[in-house]
């Protein structure tokens, strides 16, 4: 018998997944995360599990984690110390950027803070062409002087960015093995290493975050390393990356940037998942924590790749799940405004002090105190009964701070904290499917997270989403998405040309040099060759544009056929995203990108018979609720959620609690249960929008 452990740190909490090989069966765990040391309230929970499951420490034989170390440190600003060395004449591109502003009509938003101190930006003489030749031979006296000017600042990591170098890397490596000798305790991150593309502030950027997120990692992977290790796990964890994939947590030190959204997109693999079980290929992910809501959108059982984002307002040139993330959860913060207006977030109570009603000196009133206020959630016990909160501390901070600097009474506020929030929900919804050409209507909401089903129907009937979906541990799905992930490598390189077929050798050339270094990358995670497999694309645009659009290749060895094919589907995505094509243009190819995958054993969840007679279970309490749109408390049952079946049928008004979360089904909505126990939940209110 063995055991298969993922683990999702969030802000608030940190949550277990546990999957026993033997028996099949899944259970998961919550507990207060501990964000002065991430590791602490893992080790705790491990700990925890090991005694109410009766497991041994040597049994685990998985163990996985979503990780905010890297995340934190960059909205902390608590990243190393770093320096940059780059082609002379290039030390400001990191203050120049693209020349544009933040936002266009907001003059006064200030520019991201730098995380390179002032008077650590260095250059060196040398020089390569854009065809990979070198002009001017690396001045390696001048490299040294800065190297040990460097060290003299007492930098931590140091971020080697040199023109071209992604085609030709000769003096990157020089400056590396210069590095390595004069100055050896400094962290090293090179561009050609992270981004084999071009675009050189993009790259230089994300050689930068990946030097000031390295020391951080590696002083977190030597510690949780250090701590599982003295629990007894055998197994050498892994750290789930932001494109949804995991790999080995040694991996994580030298491209920690690869980790800034490890958790959320756990979360959204996990959707995949479970909406490729039921059957419903088009999703959009609602994943609702106690600091902020992650939203993503699954086209036909695959989740949406950015190549670039911006991380803390400078870009990331890496392959990322495409999530929108607003701070809007339950421990964001309500407040009246100067101008007298309701708002709520994006600052957040986190776990400590946390809402109001945890009881741990918070005064600021949140969207938990709401929620318990107008009897959403219990008002005695959360987390099965394992936590206690206090109605009456949530009243008061929602009196205080709100209802007595407005005209609003305690209901009115509670419901107005609600609105607020949803709406702020319902802009992610907007900015990853009507503003990418997409109608929300026609995907199912899956709501996840400990506060996402609470909002979720509320938020659907506004968008005029019809389905919403809820899986058997919403809670804990980013935990239980690190049991579903493979290890994959996103491979890149800049090549410029047209899309012709006398340039096919060229191109397979290309995609055949990735298809090595990927299977390399495999090789040593340890994947067997029967396990993996291999994808390509191409980012293509008409010539002379500065744009481009990502195009999937049927094979990774192209024909004319699977050329023109691409050619064709260029034209068809055009049209789609600008509203025009022209087939007389001539289609030029400008990045190439492989996806390396190996697929790991993944836990087999069962469906289980319909019961067709199945009915509601016995409800635990009569509670008094106010909905959204409702103008009084309505009378709601109260439910635990493992008394509802496969095939149970039943209509709303409802709550239904367990450990994890807390499922708000309001009036006008009716629920199913299925074989995997995931509640498919309907809108009946009506004519479809």
């Amino acid at each position: 018998m063995s055991y298969m452990i993922g683990v999702d740190v969030g802000g608030t909490f940190t949550d277990l997944s546990v999957f026993n090989t033997q028996t099949e069966q899944i259970f998961n765990y919550k507990l207060s995360s501990t964000p002065q040391d991430p590791s602490q309230a893992i080790v705790t929970g491990i700990e925890t599990l090991l005694g109410l499951l009766g497991m041994q420490a040597e049994q685990i034989s998985y163990l996985a984690h979503g990780t905010t170390v890297a995340t934190n440190a960059l909205i902390e600003k608590k990243g190393a110390r770093i320096g940059i060395i780059t082609t002379e004449g290039l030390k400001d591109l990191m203050e120049i950027g693209w020349q544009k502003r933040p936002n266009l009509y907001d003059l006064l938003r200030p520019k991201a803070q730098s995380i390179v101190p002032a008077g650590l930006k260095c250059e060196v003489p040398e020089r390569i062409l854009c065809d990979g030749s070198v002009k001017t031979p690396l001045d390696e006296r001048a490299a040294i002087r800065v190297i040990r000017y460097l060290k003299k600042q007492k930098v931590q990591a140091i971020a080697v960015c040199t023109l071209f170098s992604y085609l030709n890397p000769v003096h990157e490596n020089r400056l590396k093995e210069l590095i390595r000798e004069h100055f050896p305790e400094a962290y090293v991150s090179v561009s050609h290493e992270l981004v084999h593309e071009f675009r050189e502030y993009s790259r230089m950027s994300t050689t930068a975050l990946n030097a000031y997120l390295g020391p951080v990692m590696k002083e977190y992977v030597r510690h949780f390393e250090e701590s599982v290790k003295k629990v007894g796990v055998k197994v050498s964890p892994y750290v789930t990356q932001s494109n949804g994939s995991i790999i080995s947590i040694s991996e994580t030190i030298d491209c920690p940037i690869k980790t800034a959204v490890s958790g959320p997109s756990a979360g959204v693999i996990g959707a995949a998942y479970l909406g490729g079980l039921c059957g419903l290929p088009n999703i959009i992910t609602f994943d609702m924590g106690g600091t902020s809501i992650d939203v993503s959108l699954i086209e036909d059982g695959k989740p949406q790749l950015s190549n670039e984002r911006l991380v803390e307002g400078y870009p990331a040139r890496i392959p990322m799940i495409d999530i929108i993330t607003l701070g809007a959860g339950g421990g964001s913060i309500a407040r009246i405004d100067e101008g007298g207006a309701l708002k709520v977030g994006p600052q957040s109570a986190g776990a400590t002090p946390g809402p109001a009603c945890y009881m741990r000196g918070g005064v600021n009133p949140c969207v938990t105190d709401a929620n318990i206020l107008l009897g959403k959630l219990n008002q005695k016990k959360i987390l099965g009964g394992r936590m206690e909160v206090d109605l009456e501390l949530a009243k008061q901070a929602i009196q205080t701070c709100i209802c007595d600097r407005s005209s609003l009474s305690l209901p009115e506020a509670a419901a107005g904290i609600i609105s607020v929030v949803n709406s702020n929900m319902m802009r992610a919804i907007r900015i990853v499917s009507v503003e990418r050409g997409y109608d929300a209507r026609d995907f199912a909401l899956m709501a996840f997270g400990g506060a996402g089903p609470l909002h979720a129907c509320e938020v659907a009937e506004e968008l005029g989403i019809r389905k919403v979906l809820i899986p058997p541990n919403p809670g804990t799905l980013c935990s239980l998405g690190l049991l579903m992930a493979d290890t994959r490598f996103d491979l890149s390189r800049s090549r410029i040309m047209l899309a012709q077929p006398e340039n096919i050798p060229a191109i397979n050339t290309v995609l055949q040099e990735m298809i090595e270094e990927g299977s390399d990358l495999l090789d040593r995670e340890k994947i067997p060759a029967a396990q993996r497999s291999f994808s390509a694309s191409v980012d293509a645009r008409y010539e002379r544009q500065n744009y481009e659009i990502n195009i999937p290749l049927r094979e990774p060895a192209v024909t004319e056929e699977i050329l023109g094919e691409a050619i064709q589907q260029f034209h068809a995505a055009h049209e789609k995203n600008f509203g025009y094509s022209n087939e007389a243009f001539h289609v030029q190819l400008v990045n190439f990108r492989l996806s390396a995958v190996g697929e790991v054993e993944k836990p087999a969840l069962v469906c289980k018979p319909l019961e067709p007679d199945a009915a509601l279970p016995a409800p635990q309490e009569i509670r008094q609720v106010l909905f959204v749109g409702e103008k009084d408390y309505i009378s709601t049952p109260v439910y635990h959620r493992d008394g509802f079946v496969p095939g149970l049928q039943a209509e709303g008004p409802m709550i239904i609690e367990q450990m994890d979360c807390t499922t708000v089904i309001p009036p006008h909505w009716s629920i199913f249960t299925d074989g995997y126990l995931n509640l498919h939940v309907n809108y009946k209110g009506g004519e479809e929008q």
